[in-house]
């Protein structure tokens, strides 16, 4: 603004324009756009530069990128959605009554190992026979459809995509429920197993189910989380699968945390042989397990999941984006 000095001389000072805001430059869109095209020529550049077999070697050191283990997991989701529900239901029993050789080999190793302080450590090795079974044998476990199930309808949400995940959700545990029974049965009421084997058993799963409610709930949630980052490290296409699988349910077991599917098995010997009520073996012990391995595994592990690969989802997908059915 101007003024003027007695001096005769007119002076004119103009104050520098304000800036609307103070603070960092925004950079514009067309920059990351701009670095990356930048990075991906380096590659190409560096790509040209290797030989052939340096170029294998570093595709072979890779690990496959979080949008790719995202998108076999989804797709996999897909095609059990898609399944027949005469084909989960049948899978769903088989897998309940395979998950059975958890509560098994636990025993043999309580049964035949001497005491010690170790020896939980040790006999976790045989929670991990049945889980080796389920999951190589490609049958359905219910926790494990906590992430590969709900990828599809994060990624579409919709009312029918909720109603198929519903659907599936409810066979495959009424199925691996029933599964366990028919093992528990088996287990309690033919001379398969001896007296010393059947005391394990029943010590096991009284540990298991003696906790309550809101104990079961918090063990739960662990296990739900492991079996889903499991379902997300096989997915990765690593060759030491077996390794991986005997690993994450180990440390189920030799955590001393809950799990839905082989936890009904101990929960159906005590009912079987009289050792647990009906109304307590529910209340106290499954739904707050199931409950518990829901939250692990769907709303902790497969959120976090999500969030680390929706902005690159969403931007691959752009306008093409497939309609929810």
């Amino acid at each position: 603004m101007p003024f003027t000095l007695d001096l005769g001389l007119s002076i004119n000072i103009t104050k520098p324009p304000m800036r609307d805001k103070i603070g960092p430059k925004k950079r514009p869109a067309s920059w990351e756009k701009k670095s990356h095209h930048r990075q991906t020529k380096s590659d190409h550049v560096e790509q040209v530069g290797n030989q052939p077999g340096e170029e294998e070697a570093v595709h072979e050191a890779s690990h496959l990128p979080a949008k790719l283990v995202y998108q076999v997991v989804r797709r996999e989701g897909e095609e059990e959605l898609r399944r027949p529900w005469t084909d989960l239901f049948w899978s769903g029993i088989v897998a309940g009554f395979c998950i059975s050789f958890s509560v098994i080999g636990e025993a043999l190793f309580k049964t035949y190992l001497p005491a010690s302080k170790w020896l939980p450590l040790l006999e976790s090795l045989g929670y991990t026979f049945g889980y080796v079974i389920v999951i190589i044998g490609r049958m359905q476990l219910f926790t494990e459809n906590t992430l590969t199930t709900v990828l599809p309808l994060l990624a579409r949400p919709g009312f029918d995509n909720f109603l198929r995940v519903a659907r599936l959700w409810g066979i495959v545990l009424g199925a691996n429920v029933i599964g366990c029974f028919i093992a528990a049965a088996f287990i309690a009421f033919t001379p398969t197993f001896g007296p010393d084997i059947l005391a394990s058993i029943t010590e096991l799963s009284k540990h298991a189910t003696e906790n309550g409610a809101w104990i079961s709930f918090a063990k739960a949630v662990p296990a739900g989380l492991l079996i889903a980052a499991l379902v997300w490290m096989l997915a990765a296409g690593e060759d030491d699968n077996l390794f991986v699988i005997i690993l994450m349910t180990w440390l189920i077991a030799a955590g001393g945390f809950a799990h839905i599917s082989a936890g009904s098995v101990e929960m159906a010997f005590l009912m079987l042989t009289g050792q647990l009520g009906l109304i307590a073996g529910i209340s106290g012990f499954f739904i707050p397990v199931l409950l518990g391995n829901v939250f692990g595994g769907t709303v902790v592990f497969t959120l976090i999941t999500w969030g680390q690969v929706r902005e690159e989802v969403e931007d691959s997908s752009g306008p093409h984006k497939v309609p929810a059915r």
